[in-house]
């Protein structure tokens, strides 16, 4: 079999991230450095938040999250089923339990007319995911959140770089908003996440937290420090800190970010105009592109195809084994949460709710390749194999 030289996401370095990294290497700091804090600045200031907060990861950014804002046993989150473990599992860390939604199932995106219907007094917060880089109905889940008196967090961890009505995702409505930097994201800190608000205790919570639940400010000890040196350890916290080293790294690679999003953009034109050109156009083509909403900007994290296997007589396996032999790397953006033995067992009774939205959406959905990197010949190249792997005649 051919290797696989098209993933379907991959980073793009150039030489100024490395030579970013190796001027970083050099300095006093590798850790708790200014570049973590520089970092942080680059990217409120890009998402229009007030404040942002640097860590390991996109998962280590939905517990700090979680645990910030005090939520526990007999609390309880809604989601939805479309979306990495991450979202339901950081929960699980804390304590709370998930119940799940259905989706919309052109975007794959939560609605709020499938939340209302199971928000109970336990219930702490909406977490909305931006699947694929294409923001939710965000007016809709927080007009909705702010009329039951719970929190709306937005996981971004797909959506660095896209808008909603004008304003940059991480800009609000959400209490929080979590970003992901792992290599297939827009940008990368080899691994990373952050923390985005407008909430100058919740910031002050997610920092704590994220470094032991160490307190070093003398007006918030508990007894009256001994010396300089002198730091409590409050509550139990983790150690989720991102280096000087991969903060220099997202530095750079924050300056690129427009251009990244740009040219996912054009990547994805270039997939309408082949998809369009092989099986037809319109709502009733077998093959559909990613939807896109005109008061919205998806940043195209994935470009999820909506694939009728069943009018081709094919199988997803199928199609994705022959796109690999052909060096083309696919994905399935989600398996439904509540499908997983893990999930399944947390949520019980969650497994028996009929989510039409989410069964349509997960029958059809095949992530084709999307990267920077990617050329428009690249992109002939996915369709006209997905064309010859289904089978249709030339």
């Amino acid at each position: 079999m051919r290797p696989i030289d098209l993933p379907y996401g991959r980073q793009t370095v150039d030489d100024a991230d490395l030579a970013a990294v190796i001027e970083a290497l050099r300095a006093t700091n590798l850790t708790c450095g200014p570049r973590v804090t520089e970092f942080e600045s680059h990217l409120a200031a890009r998402v229009e938040a007030g404040y942002a907060s640097a860590c390991s990861s996109g998962t280590a950014a939905l517990h700090l999250v979680y645990a910030g804002l005090g939520f526990g046993p007999g609390d309880e989150i809604i989601t939805t089923p479309i979306t990495f473990s991450a979202t339901a599992a950081a929960a699980y860390y804390v304590g709370a339990s998930v119940r799940f939604a259905d989706v919309d199932p052109r975007t794959g995106n939560l609605t709020a007319a499938s939340v209302e219907p199971l928000i109970t007094p336990r219930t702490k917060a909406i977490v909305a995911v931006h699947l694929g880089g294409l923001p939710v109905d965000l007016d809709d889940l927080a007009a909705l959140a702010k009329a039951r008196g719970i929190h709306l967090i937005e996981d971004a961890c797909h959506a660095l770089g896209a808008t909603y009505r004008g304003r940059p995702v991480g800009s609000g409505p959400g209490v929080a908003t979590v970003f992901s930097f792992h290599p297939v994201k827009h940008i990368t800190t080899a691994e990373g996440g952050a923390v985005v608000t407008h909430d100058a205790e919740l910031k002050r919570r997610v920092d704590k937290l994220r470094q032991h639940g160490v307190e070093r400010d003398p007006t918030r000890m508990h007894e009256t420090p001994a010396g300089p040196w002198a730091y409590e350890v409050q509550e139990l916290g983790f150690n989720y800190r991102l280096s000087d080293l991969q903060c220099a790294l997202g530095i750079t690679q924050l300056a690129k970010l427009d251009r990244f999003v740009a040219r996912r953009r054009e990547l994805a034109a270039r997939y309408r105009i082949e998809l369009a050109a092989r099986f037809g156009d319109g709502p009733d083509a077998p093959v559909q592109a990613p939807v896109e909403l005109d008061d919205r900007t998806s940043a195209y994290h994935l470009f999820a195809a909506a694939i009728d296997f069943e009018r081709f007589g094919a199988t997803r396996a199928r199609v994705a084994t022959g796109l690999a032999a052909a060096g083309i790397g696919t994905q399935v953006h989600y398996i439904p949460l509540i499908d997983h033995p893990l999930h399944a067992t947390r949520c019980p009774g969650e497994r028996d709710r009929a989510r039409p939205g989410t069964a349509t959406y997960y029958a059809r959905t095949l992530s084709l390749p999307l990267f920077p990197a990617m050329t428009d010949a690249d992109v002939g190249r996915v369709v006209h194999a997905l064309h010859q792997v289904l089978g249709v005649p030339q």
